[in-house]
């Protein structure tokens, strides 16, 4: 399989991680929490795009920001998980959520600006491709600014998934632009 296939997989993954997260998907099933595996392995499968593209100093500082995102994803994916575990049980989920937002070194990597970075370095990658796929490039920033206003602003799912879908299509574009430059 090739990068571009790694990041096409990701990016779909990714979108259905949000179709979960809005609602248009209901959960499956009680004992799996689909909405986070598919962000989970969606997230990691994301790294590929510190592959897919020229290295460049711009690039090279969108790979550190994009794999500390996917670390942050791993780690908020983590507590959702254990959250999940809980099922119904409200009085554990509420002492978790209060402990993971009263600790700093969980809540801010994790919860707060962690996740963020993931869109940051993917937006940088694309923010390298200004000069050369302007309209592209400017698709997959205004994606990464919307998710992140639809998510601490706005706090509606839906906005999210259409957001997170003008992200992918970009970086979609993106990526599949670059393996006709590099035939």
């Amino acid at each position: 399989m090739k990068t571009k296939h790694f990041c096409m997989i990701g990016l779909l993954l990714f979108l259905v991680s949000y179709l979960f997260f809005s609602g248009f998907i209901p959960n499956l099933s009680e004992s799996v929490d689909f909405a986070h595996w598919f962000n989970l392995i969606g997230a990691c499968l994301l790294l590929s795009f510190n592959d897919a593209f020229p290295k460049t100093k711009i690039n090279k500082v969108a790979s550190v920001l994009t794999t500390l995102g996917v670390i942050a994803h791993i780690g908020l994916c983590t507590i959702d998980f254990i959250m999940s575990s809980y099922g119904n049980n409200e009085i554990a989920k509420e002492a978790l959520s209060h402990q993971v937002t009263i600790s700093p070194l969980i809540f801010y990597p994790f919860i707060a600006v962690g996740p963020s970075l993931l869109f940051l370095g993917l937006a940088l990658h694309a923010f390298d491709f200004m000069k050369t796929e302007i309209v592209k490039s400017l698709i997959v920033i205004f994606g990464a600014v919307t998710v992140g206003i639809s998510f601490f602003v706005l706090k509606d799912g839906v906005w999210m998934l259409f957001s997170c879908a003008v992200f992918c299509l970009g970086l979609g574009l993106l990526v599949l632009n670059q393996e006709k430059e590099m035939k």
